[in-house]
């Protein structure tokens, strides 16, 4: 059964820090590009960032520098570290494993900024 469990959202201030983790089950982790797309209220889902198998990243404009994205092929888990966070950084964190022939979602997590 795949599985992707998203955890360690929740409500911080700004300039705070959380940490994002997805573990994952049923899949050949180290096969899957793994991404972190986040939506906010009214708007589209947006990719936050990604990592590919070999380890190369990319990341939206708007976290370049405060965001940072990893995998743990060991423990087939992938992390979103966020720093500095702002409140437009407010939204549902969903974690993403892309292969060759699926798309695959985990349920989400909320992450909220706010004082």
């Amino acid at each position: 059964q795949v599985q992707l469990v998203e955890s360690g959202g929740g409500l911080v201030q700004p300039g705070g820090s959380l940490r994002l983790s997805c573990a994952t089950s049923g899949i050949i982790f180290r096969l899957y590009t793994m991404g972190w797309y986040r939506q906010a209220p009214g708007k589209q889902r947006e990719l936050v960032a990604a990592i590919t198998p070999g380890g190369r990243t990319n990341y939206v404009d708007s976290v370049k520098g405060r965001f940072t994205i990893s995998r743990d092929n060991a423990k087939n888990t992938v992390y979103l570290q966020m720093n500095s966070l702002k409140p437009e950084d407010t939204a549902v964190y969903y974690c993403n494993a892309r292969g060759l022939s699926e798309d695959l979602w985990g349920q989400g997590t909320q992450v909220t900024v706010s004082s």
